[in-house]
C-alpha cells in the first residue's frame, strides 16, 4: 500500500507540472466562469430562440390584420358589418337591441 502511494506521488510529480495546472485552470475559467462562458452562451441562445418565435408570431398577426384592413378597404359589406357590431351604429329608422350574456 505504501509503495502504491509512493508510485502515485512520483507519477504526479513527473506529469502534473505548474504550467499544466495553470493551463487547466485557465481553460476551466474560460469555460465556466468567464462572461462568455458556455452556460451563458446557452442561456442567450435560448433567449434568442424565444425572441425569434415571438417575432414569427407577431409577423403572422400583422399579416392577418393587414389582410383584414385590405378587405375593409375593398368590401363595403364587411366594413358595414364591423362598424355595426363594434361601434353599435345603426341606420336611420332602425332599432338596435344589444343582448349581453
Amino acid at each position: 500500500m505504501k509503495e502504491q502511494i509512493k508510485d502515485g506521488w512520483r507519477w504526479c510529480r513527473r506529469y502534473i507540472t505548474f504550467p499544466l495546472i495553470v493551463a487547466v485552470g485557465y481553460v476551466l475559467f474560460v469555460v465556466f466562469f468567464n462572461e462568455n462562458s458556455y452556460s451563458r452562451s446557452a442561456e442567450l441562445q435560448e433567449e434568442i430562440n424565444a425572441l425569434e418565435a415571438e417575432i414569427k408570431e407577431n409577423n403572422d398577426t400583422m399579416q392577418y390584420y393587414r389582410r383584414l384592413n385590405a378587405g375593409l378597404d375593398t368590401d363595403p359589406v364587411a366594413l358595414e358589418r364591423i362598424v355595426r357590431e363594434n361601434y353599435h351604429m345603426q341606420r336611420v329608422n332602425e332599432d338596435v337591441y344589444i343582448v349581453t350574456e
